[in-house]
């Protein structure tokens, strides 16, 4: 399976551009389907685009999953690896001769990145209605193309998008694999951990506009450079996240017109935060926006900040994170800082988090990696987890 994936979407850089609703996405999904009907499961699309694949319909289903689209030039186990995994559990729980009284489902979620439209777990957000309809449509990505018409363009129908709290009712329990984005299980030595909790995060947009000039006759005192706005914004951020013992990062900006020789007229740039708890983000970002406007002010640039997505605290469900730390023999249990769909899912059902170790620690990039060995034991641990909770006839004891 994972030979079969992995050229997907790679690019000349060795990273991956697996964007939604591009012909890479239809890759995977054409991938995630053939590996469902291999298996003889049920496959089934959703209105807002996942994919599922169930052993059988019914009701309080066991759940596990993640996604298959990439950041820019991400690593190749950001997502995908979760997905493989629940592919090879199912098949080490057949090959265990292991029979599920409940329903099984694998299911790959779209557009968890958020790469193309700027708002992460599109998929999931849409299904669990954090995501209105209205304001799904209303996304673009950087050619200026809608998301409703990305969707139509693929083949899909994106009239029927919106909140599916039927197919969330079905789910007893959702666990989620992922690499771990982090070297705390190296520093453990352990292969696998459970997750404690999700920071609180958010996306912020900063439009700074100033005054398009020629860069070779503009007098310094004489511009209105929103570039400069936006440095003194990011080195501000940075400070500020530091202070706090927080994270902020500007990892991606749009200079207009774009010309080398001249001053720009306006710079768009996305800030990415991320704390421990919703009140230090919450001061953090205020700290921020403060210092941009006040540079705006002495540099004549009009500042505006537009929060395109936001995430609270997740904690995951006592009872089901300590029942998986338990079964895998007290694996660690530990936080992390960033977001997945499993965080999205949690207010709605009982929701985990496996983590696979990291030996480099790196994440959304090439350099992102695991171990075989580390791979297989993260296979081990989803089948008995799922063989676990796969007994129980409510999930009343796992919220």
């Amino acid at each position: 399976m994972w030979r079969d994936l992995l050229p997907v979407g790679r690019a000349a850089t060795g990273g991956y551009r697996r964007y939604a609703w591009t012909g890479a996405d239809a890759e995977c999904r054409a991938w995630f389907r053939e590996q469902a009907e291999q298996r003889g499961l049920l496959y089934e699309e959703d209105r807002n685009g996942n994919q599922w694949a169930w052993t059988s319909p019914g009701a309080d289903a066991i759940v596990i999953g993640s996604h298959l689209d990439s950041v820019p030039d991400g690593g190749a186990y950001d997502g995908p690896l979760g997905v493989v995994s629940s592919f090879a559990a199912l098949d080490l729980l057949r090959e265990r001769g292991v029979h599920p009284a409940r329903p099984l489902g694998i299911v790959n979620f779209g557009d968890e990145e958020g790469a193309r439209f700027n708002v992460a777990c599109v998929g999931s957000r849409l299904s669990a209605g954090v995501l209105t309809p209205d304001q799904a449509r209303a996304l673009v990505d950087a050619d200026g193309i809608a998301l409703g018409d990305a969707m139509e363009r693929a083949g899909f129908d994106p009239a029927g998008i919106g909140a599916d709290p039927e197919r969330l009712a079905r789910i007893g329990a959702f666990v989620e694999l992922h690499v771990e984005q982090g070297r705390d299980l190296v520093h453990r030595d352990r292969a696998v951990g459970v997750a404690s909790a999700i920071w609180p995060h958010g996306r912020w947009r900063f439009d700074f506009r100033g005054e398009a000039n020629h860069a070779g006759t503009t007098r310094l005192v004489d511009r209105r450079d929103p570039m400069l706005t936006y440095a003194n914004t990011v080195l501000a951020a940075r400070k500020k996240a530091q202070l706090a013992g927080a994270l902020a990062t500007f990892g991606k900006v749009d200079a207009q017109p774009g010309a080398a020789n001249a001053i720009a007229a306006e710079v768009r740039g996305w800030l990415d935060s991320r704390a421990a708890d919703e009140r230090t983000l919450d001061e953090v970002v205020a700290d921020i926006i403060r210092a941009a406007t006040e540079r705006g002010d002495r540099d004549g640039v009009c500042v505006q900040i537009t929060r395109e997505s936001y995430t609270p605290i997740v904690e995951f469900a006592g009872p089901l994170r300590d029942r998986l730390a338990k079964q895998l023999g007290g694996a660690p249990i530990l936080p992390t800082g960033a977001g997945h769909d499993a965080g999205i899912l949690s207010a709605h059902v009982p929701t985990a988090m496996l983590f696979v170790r990291n030996p480099t620690g790196v994440s959304h990039s090439p350099a992102e990696r695991a171990e075989l060995v580390d791979c297989l034991a993260g296979v081990d641990a989803l089948a008995d987890v799922v063989t676990d909770l796969i007994g129980d006839s409510t999930s009343e004891d796992l919220g």
